[in-house]
């Protein structure tokens, strides 16, 4: 087991003995990276020590995600994605989710945790029953696809793909109801959607972001573009908009992560966040906006407190590239 680097500042003590050393429950931090060392790393936030690793031999993790109920974990490899017990010491998945012929790309619970929902470089988006590996749902995109999110009405999926397509899929009509292309042939990477639905944001390849803004008028999802900005000179690896929806973070080739302010839709640069060597591919929210959470492919992930724009814990281990990251620090129940 390795132990972070400490950069805690006595303010921060308080708030993270109390918020990040609880034990493994409904209330406590549950930190999770994963990459291409076939390896899945369980993290104590507070400490930076490994709680916990799991093998994944089959695969790279391209993807996880914890279920809303903190209970399982999803990880997303080449074809597969395997279901773990997060509570349990069992280092075999539970369930494996089989029927992709390609790298799964994205993986993203419904909020009950009823379904989950894949993209992948088979051009396929898949909806699958959780509680029994079967496939509900499959779209075709028809082009790989890089990302998907899911609209918190719970009806509708946002994808992107490799063509610069984003595609808004109607599960109440089983159907695609919206198609954007921003940038014809330029490689959309990740899409993001407000918490309270007001907004969805979408990065490239070339290092722009687009922004239009959401509505929902009798079950039917508007959208009207707002503005495009310049976020990176390299590849965007992932955008993602904080959960109060202030702030978007945006992961980049370049080694950094950007903030911007999201107020008013006006996206200006609040924070750059510089440290990683190398790709910075994936990043994740605490609950309360106030983290960031960021993997690379130095091997290293990065927890970012946000308001002064430092990193307060680096978390070593992983042998090969980080790319992924998955965080809840949501209580539950309360």
């Amino acid at each position: 087991m390795k132990r972070a680097e400490h950069h805690t500042r006595p303010y921060q003590q308080q708030y993270y003995a109390h918020q990040y050393n609880q034990p493994q429950d409904s209330h406590s931090v549950i930190l999770v990276t994963a990459g291409y060392d076939h390896t899945i790393r369980f993290w104590e936030a507070l400490s930076g020590i490994c709680s916990r690793t799991i093998q994944h031999p089959d695969s790279q993790v391209n993807r996880l995600c914890i279920s809303p109920d903190k209970r399982y974990l999803a990880a997303a490899g080449n074809q597969h994605i395997r279901l773990y017990d997060i509570n349990s010491p069992n280092p075999n998945p539970i369930t494996s989710f089989d029927g992709h012929t390609g790298n799964v790309t994205a993986v993203g619970f419904h909020c009950e945790g009823k379904w989950m929902v894949t993209g992948s470089e088979d051009g396929t988006l898949k909806i699958w029953d959780t509680r029994a590996p079967s496939i509900q749902r499959n779209y075709d995109h028809k082009v790989p696809v890089n990302d998907v999110a899911i609209h918190p009405n719970q009806g509708e999926l946002i994808s992107c793909d490799q063509k610069g397509s984003i595609k808004i899929w109607d599960l109440g009509e089983n159907s695609c109801t919206h198609e954007l292309v921003p940038e014809e042939d330029v490689p959309l990477r990740s899409v993001t959607v407000a918490i309270d639905g007001s907004m969805l944001v979408a990065a490239n390849n070339k290092g722009n972001c687009y922004v239009w803004k959401m509505s929902n008028a009798r079950d039917f999802t508007d959208l009207q573009p707002i503005t495009t900005f310049s976020a990176h000179k390299r590849y965007i690896t992932r955008c993602l908009l904080s959960p109060d929806v202030k702030h978007l973070a945006t992961c980049s080739a370049d080694t950094t992560v950007k903030i911007w302010s999201a107020t008013n839709h006006e996206f200006k640069l609040d924070k750059e966040l510089k440290g990683h060597q190398r790709w910075v591919w994936d990043c994740a929210f605490s609950a309360d906006s106030a983290y960031l959470v960021t993997a690379s492919s130095d091997h290293v992930a990065r927890l970012w407190e946000l308001q002064q724009g430092e990193t307060i814990r680096q978390y070593n281990g992983h042998h090969k590239a980080a790319i992924c990251v998955a965080l809840n620090d949501l209580s539950i129940g309360n």
